[in-house]
């Protein structure tokens, strides 16, 4: 078992809305979810399978959602500081998102969570750049990347912001690209960017996880489970069974996060 554990990709609900949310994200995947997205459960599986920490975040899919999702993370994450780090939401149609941003930093939350698809833009329209400008150098994003039904977080767009604007610190979720592995590994490996291992698993041979691995760069990946869609066991198991040693296991699991967001878990 690896010294830590953490999930870099959660998403979490208030318990009103949280399981119809996970019930929307399951009919827009056409895939099974296994959790209702609330925290409490989160909290349960987090400790069934010895994880130590989660990155949580959620998507604003109008503007007017934006303050309301980042206070709730806000909150999660004073209220669990030792389980929980926090992305915040922002969208390209808000008013204002500088002053957003601004707050969200006062909050503590250290990072950004964009999903094209869910919110309807395409990851190199004009009004992402603006919001690429505003966020700069101050906070990593993390980025769905790749939905072969769906032009908008196409990786080869994903490709072409990470060449545009060099200061950013993206996380291309997913290996770089959901459905879209081929093309994430043709356009996106060797580029200044993470990834991550979330809703990649299932499909993917656990040699040829090994590979992108490898082509993205040991400690450019980082593992996470997209809860409330997969379990966490299932997920660990995936790992296990990846023919990579395990000292890179290690790194995956928790050290490359680690760095990458400044976190002393020792």
């Amino acid at each position: 078992m690896a010294k830590h554990i953490i999930d870099s990709h959660a998403h979490i609900f208030p318990d009103k809305i949280a399981s119809k949310a996970s019930v929307n994200i399951g009919n827009f995947y056409s895939l099974h979810m296994s959790f209702d997205g609330s925290v409490s459960r989160l909290l349960a599986e987090g400790e069934k399978n010895h994880i130590d920490k989660f990155l949580v975040q959620s998507v604003a899919t109008v503007p007017d959602q934006v303050r309301h999702i980042n206070d709730f993370i806000a909150c999660q994450v004073e209220t669990y500081p030792d389980k929980f780090i926090g992305f915040a939401s922002l969208h390209p149609d808000m008013e204002d998102p500088a002053s957003e941003v601004e707050r969200v930093i006062s909050l503590g939350l250290k990072g950004i969570k964009l999903h094209p698809d869910f919110q309807r833009f395409a990851i190199d329209d004009k009004k992402a750049y603006k919001l690429y400008e505003i966020i700069g150098d101050r906070l990593p994003i993390l980025i769905h990347t790749g939905d072969s039904r769906f032009e908008y977080s196409h990786p080869r767009l994903m490709a072409k912001v990470l060449d545009d604007c060099p200061y950013l610190k993206v996380i291309a979720a997913h290996f770089g690209g959901w459905s879209e592995w081929d093309e994430s590994e043709n356009v996106l490996c060797g580029k200044n960017v993470w990834v991550d291992t979330s809703s990649s698993l299932y499909h993917l041979s656990p040699e040829k996880a090994a590979e992108l691995i490898e082509r993205f760069g040991e400690d450019r990946v980082f593992f996470g489970t997209d809860y409330p869609m997969w379990d966490a066991a299932d997920e660990l198991k995936y790992i296990d069974r990846l023919p990579v040693t395990d000292e890179q296991k290690e790194k995956l699991l928790w050290k490359n996060l680690c760095g990458f967001l400044n976190i002393d878990m020792d």
